[in-house]
């Protein structure tokens, strides 16, 4: 208990010295090279830090215990567009995520300490609304969660089984392929082809006779069979429709905009998995996730609150009885957020929220429920904030994990 009232008195510290205010956004970092503006460079960065309280830490790798409290560098981002005219764009995105005592290294040389490249693409327009482009890009599938964007999200993190194929068949929820995205009327639209990776987080791995799945198809079966999945994501706009410049969906507009979506997605990797029978001959099984989800985010009253509400179903075929440590299984997802952001005179502003997740996961024939509760504090929207959240995640037959968590972020 002490540990809660540590982390929240930290919380109060940043408060008061947030709270004296920061200089507005604006327009950012951008740097126009002709009196248009339609020649330009843009500069985004950002940087989210964490102190972490985890009631459930196992020991390290010399057996001691773990302390209970930790800090990391959650993400340390910069992403860069350049266009020349309105007909072309390329977009360039580095940066670092969780970086902790255990991946640092002595000279900052070692793998969690780097740099690497998130996002690397070029794009064609096709007229005002439609696009096509190529490279390595966040066009995803699936849902809104799995486009989701970490400049502005209203939870602390994404609900992690949301990007359901990272680490599978991408780069950290990037593909390299090609892809069209527009709008037409209220609907807007993202589509992908795309190679499968090889080397991903099962590249050691093969079936077990008369065993479960594994996300091998590629590098058994070759990638004629199995080199390329299939996605795409849909939303019909029944209020205000939004940017789709970049891929990255808002998690919260704290009311300055009025959107309702609703929308539906896939991905597709045929062949994907591989499964061995009894004798050990191996076969593909393919991979198939969809999703229905549902967005809300609209002003309340006139002083700046605003209520933020998401919904999506997930229903996840990685082959049978496919499961990887506590992310990836083959079965369903239920998930669930709304926050409330409190009116006010000041440009402060406080958003509390909860969220929910349910989770069926066949090969254990168990579910999964995880809580979370939380709130924000906005000193200029989201690009200077603090988010303290406690969750809980409790499996029907294992013991119930309670973090708690204090993250500071500014991007500019």
């Amino acid at each position: 208990m002490k540990k809660t009232y540590l982390i929240a008195f930290l919380l109060l510290l940043f408060l008061k010295g947030f709270s004296q205010g920061s200089p507005d956004y604006g327009a950012g970092m951008k740097f126009d090279l002709n009196d248009e503006g339609t020649k330009y460079l843009r500069v985004i960065s950002w940087a989210q830090i964490w102190s972490q309280y985890n009631s459930d830490r196992p020991l390290d790798a010399n057996g001691n215990q773990q302390g209970d409290i930790d800090f990391s560098v959650r993400r340390s981002r910069v992403l860069l567009l350049a266009q020349i005219n309105k007909d072309f764009l390329i977009v360039t995105h580095v940066g670092l995520n969780s970086l902790n005592a255990n991946s640092m290294t002595p000279t900052g040389l070692g793998d969690g300490s780097q740099f690497f490249l998130h996002d690397a693409w070029a794009q064609y327009s096709l007229g005002a609304n439609n696009a096509v482009g190529a490279g390595l890009h966040y066009w995803n599938g699936i849902s809104r969660m799995n486009n989701q964007g970490t400049l502005n999200l209203m939870t602390l993190d994404n609900t992690r089984q949301g990007w359901a194929t990272l680490g599978l068949s991408d780069q950290f929820a990037r593909h390299i392929g090609v892809y069209a995205k527009g709008t037409v009327g209220k609907l807007q639209y993202r589509v992908s082809v795309n190679e499968a990776s090889n080397n991903n987080l099962e590249q050691l791995v093969v079936p077990t006779n008369g065993g479960a799945a594994t996300y091998t198809g590629r590098r058994l079966l070759g990638s004629k069979a199995a080199g390329k999945t299939f996605a795409g994501y849909f939303e019909y706009s029944l209020f205000d429709t939004e940017s789709n410049v970049l891929p990255y969906k808002v998690g919260s507009y704290l009311g300055t905009q009025k959107v309702f979506n609703i929308g539906a997605g896939f991905f597709s990797h045929p062949n994907g998995a591989v499964v061995a029978d009894a004798s050990g001959n191996i076969s593909g099984k393919n991979v198939n996730i969809f999703a229905l989800d549902a967005f809300y985010d609209v002003p309340v009253g006139t002083k700046g609150g605003a209520i933020t509400a998401y919904g999506m179903f997930q229903k996840t075929d990685y082959g049978k009885n496919f499961r990887l440590g506590t992310t990836y299984e083959t079965g369903s997802l239920v998930h669930g957020h709304i926050g409330y952001v409190i009116p006010g005179e000041s440009k402060n502003r406080i958003q509390p929220y909860v969220s929910y997740d349910n989770r069926q996961i066949d090969v254990l024939d168990d579910s999964a429920n995880q809580f979370g509760i939380g709130a924000n504090a906005y000193f200029s929207g989201h690009n200077s904030k603090l988010t303290l959240e406690f969750q809980s995640l409790k499996y029907a037959t294992f013991n119930t994990i309670n973090t708690i968590t204090l993250q500071a972020m500014i991007y500019l």
